[in-house]
């Protein structure tokens, strides 16, 4: 089961909204026919969905707060979804020279 904090949101959330996230943790799983519990043999078939190439670089870029709270708002991994972002950008020769 995915778990993610309430205070790793990136969006801010009604007090309605608040309270239905913090009922609904509290409730345990419920599996039936049409959704069961997965068997251990069948969460092993799992795979990561990374690239074959895992050849990423670290670098640091300089971002507009704009854009750097707009990314956050994509949640956690938003660093993965920058590179993904740039990697189709850069591959678009006329969105390229617009902003060169």
């Amino acid at each position: 089961m995915a778990k993610i904090k309430m205070s790793e949101l990136m969006i801010p959330l009604s007090d309605e909204e608040r309270k239905e996230l913090e009922e609904a943790e509290k409730r345990l799983p419920y599996f039936d026919e049409d959704s069961p519990e997965m068997t251990a043999k069948q969460l092993q078939q799992f795979k990561r969905m990374y690239s074959e190439d895992r050849t990423k670089r670290t670098v640091s870029i300089r971002l507009s707060k704009n854009t750097y709270d707009k990314a956050r708002t994509y949640g956690k991994g938003y660093t993965a979804f920058l590179s993904r972002l740039l990697d189709v950008a850069i591959n678009d020769e006329n969105l390229v020279r617009k902003c060169v």
